[in-house]
């Protein structure tokens, strides 16, 4: 029976640890910011731009931030990022419909980027658009 208790206690103080300590860890840790910058041709509409980790590459991003255009240019400021892989997709939302239009065979219909500038005939790849993120914050520059 000492063996059952002992057991039980030890399965709720590690559930109760795992639970407390990866928390207490997120609290004390910050991220840095990564800035994107797009150079826009028109002023109508707005710019989507979205971060990802593998995972979540060319599905909904872990953070999606829509901006206006002004004077030409979209700047957005992703905060609190941790250290990791991950990359930037973004579109030119000239009807502020917040979704991508393509024509009827595929092709999309708004300018589009991707983090490192690759354009490849056909959709991103996670290797072409990969970035490293450390402990400094980071400036993209991408072109649509």
């Amino acid at each position: 029976m000492k063996t059952i208790v002992f057991a039980i206690a030890l399965a709720v103080t590690n559930f109760i640890f795992a639970q407390n300590g990866p928390q207490q860890s997120e609290e004390t840790t910050q991220g840095t910011t990564i800035t994107v910058t797009v150079p826009v041709k028109s002023n109508k509409g707005s710019v989507f731009v979205s971060l990802h980790n593998e995972q979540t590459f060319m599905r909904k991003g872990l953070v999606d931030l829509n901006t206006k255009i002004e004077d030409g240019k979209a700047t957005v400021t992703f905060t609190d990022v941790a250290p990791g892989e991950y990359a930037v997709l973004l579109f030119h939302d000239t009807n502020d419909n917040k979704q991508m239009d393509f024509e009827a065979n595929g092709m999309p219909k708004e300018n589009y980027g991707v983090s490192n500038n690759v354009m490849n005939f056909g959709p991103p790849t996670w290797s072409d658009a990969k970035f490293e993120v450390g402990n400094e914050p980071v400036s993209l520059d991408i072109v649509m």
